[in-house]
């Protein structure tokens, strides 16, 4: 049995599940994490000492890293579709999942949690407006790069799809006004036609 730990408000939970519903996976997903709690528990530990969402579980196998756990997933069931086979082309869904992580995110970040998480009056407007800035360039980026294909990482959806995609369904649920970007919108457009991604891209942001 596929087990799922997380609560599906988190962008990294979100991945995990869409992962799983685009495989037609079947799976149960806990609550963890934020108010469910459950994280510092003991039991909860032994399968991630991070104490972070999500967790997957199979068996006597536990999974933590959300891009991780994608990329299990698709390569346990979806090899050379959702996880591409060619070494190289593997590797160009790696880097922008790596992208997604270690660059894109840390980029919104602030402004996600001080539009969303932080009252009004104790917003630090400038933590906004740097996050706001540095953001638009990365997407500017992201851009240029979709006026070459269709998807993240080629011709057709794969893994790199999933935590881009969720990066961006983040992003455009803030309350901000954003230029119109019309290669970026119509990949998500595309996303969102995904029945999949119905169970992860259709949820309000907290």
């Amino acid at each position: 049995m596929l087990t799922i730990w997380g609560r599906i408000t988190s962008i990294n939970v979100r991945k995990a599940v869409w992962a799983a519903e685009e495989l037609g996976l079947t799976y149960e997903r806990i609550d963890a994490g934020g108010a469910f709690g459950l994280t510092k528990t003991p039991e909860y530990l032994s399968m991630n000492p991070n104490s972070v969402v999500p967790t997957l579980v199979e068996g006597d196998f536990s999974l933590w890293e959300s891009n991780v756990v994608v990329r299990y997933l698709c390569a346990k069931h979806s090899m050379g579709k959702l996880y591409p086979e060619d070494l190289q082309e593997r590797f160009n869904a790696e880097r922008w999942m790596d992208w997604q992580q270690t660059t894109f995110s840390p980029a919104g970040r602030d402004a996600f949690w001080q539009l969303i998480r932080i009252p009004e009056p104790e917003q630090d407007k400038k933590k906004i407006e740097v996050s706001i800035a540095t953001t638009d360039i990365l997407l500017d980026r992201f851009e240029q790069h979709l006026t070459k294909q269709e998807y993240v990482a080629g011709s057709t959806l794969t893994m790199a799809d999933i935590p881009m995609a969720c990066e961006i369904h983040r992003w455009y649920g803030l309350p901000i006004e954003r230029k119109p970007r019309k290669h970026i919108e119509a990949w998500y457009a595309k996303i969102n036609a995904r029945p999949a991604s119905k169970n992860v891209l259709t949820y309000p942001l907290s």
